[in-house]
C-alpha cells in the first residue's frame, strides 16, 4: 500500500472515531467531507483501500444523522483496521473494512434494506467522484465494484458530464511540447 494512501487512511480513520466518540450529530457533514477527501487519492492511485474508507464515512455520515447508529462493535472494527494498517497489515485492514460495512447492515434488522441502500449508492456516488476526476466511467465502476450501468445512470442524473473540462488553447500546448524538444 502507498505512503501517502496509508497515512491519509489512518488520519480519517482518527477523525472517524474522534466524532462518533464525541457524538456531536452536526459533525455528520464532516463524515462526508472525510469521504470526498479520499476520492483525490483514489483518482490517483485507483486503489480499493481509499474507496473502501470512502464508502464506509459516507454511509456512516448517513447513518449517523438518521439512527445515531455507531455501534462498540464498529468503533473496534475501525479501531483494528487501523491497527492492521500500522502494523502494515493492508490484507487485514481491508477484511476489517468489509467486515465495517456487513456489520453496518447487520446492526438492526429493521433497517437492513435501508442500510444496504445507503452503502450501494455510497459506492456509486463515489463511482462518480472519481468519474468526475477523469477516470474512465469503466474502471471506476471496476474499482467501485458498481455495475457501468448503475454508475452511467447515476452520472446521467448529475451535471458531471455536462462540465466543462477548463481547456488550453492549442497554440499554448503547442508552444509547451516545443519547449520540451528545445
Amino acid at each position: 500500500m502507498n505512503d501517502v494512501i496509508k497515512r491519509d487512511i489512518l488520519e480519517i480513520i482518527t477523525r472517524i472515531l474522534d466524532i462518533v466518540k464525541e457524538k456531536d450529530f452536526n459533525d455528520a457533514a464532516e463524515l462526508s467531507k472525510l469521504s470526498d477527501r479520499t476520492i483525490h487519492d483514489a483518482s490517483i492511485f485507483q486503489d480499493e483501500d481509499s474507496i473502501g474508507i470512502a464508502v464506509v464515512a459516507y454511509a456512516l455520515s448517513k447513518l449517523y444523522v438518521r439512527t445515531e447508529l455507531v455501534s462498540e462493535t464498529m468503533k473496534d472494527l475501525l479501531r483494528r483496521a487501523y491497527n492492521n494498517l500500522l502494523d502494515n497489515n493492508p490484507e487485514g485492514y481491508r477484511k476489517k473494512i468489509k467486515e465495517i460495512l456487513k456489520q453496518i447492515g447487520d446492526e438492526d434488522k429493521k433497517l437492513g434494506l435501508y442500510i444496504q441502500e445507503v452503502i450501494k449508492q455510497a459506492e456509486i456516488k463515489k463511482g462518480s467522484r472519481i468519474y468526475e476526476h477523469g477516470i474512465s466511467l469503466a474502471r471506476a465502476a471496476e474499482i467501485l465494484g458498481v455495475s457501468q450501468w448503475e454508475l452511467s445512470y447515476y452520472v446521467s442524473q448529475t451535471t458531471i458530464a455536462d462540465d466543462e473540462l477548463e481547456r488550453v488553447p492549442i497554440k499554448d500546448r503547442l508552444n509547451f511540447a516545443r519547449g520540451l524538444f528545445k
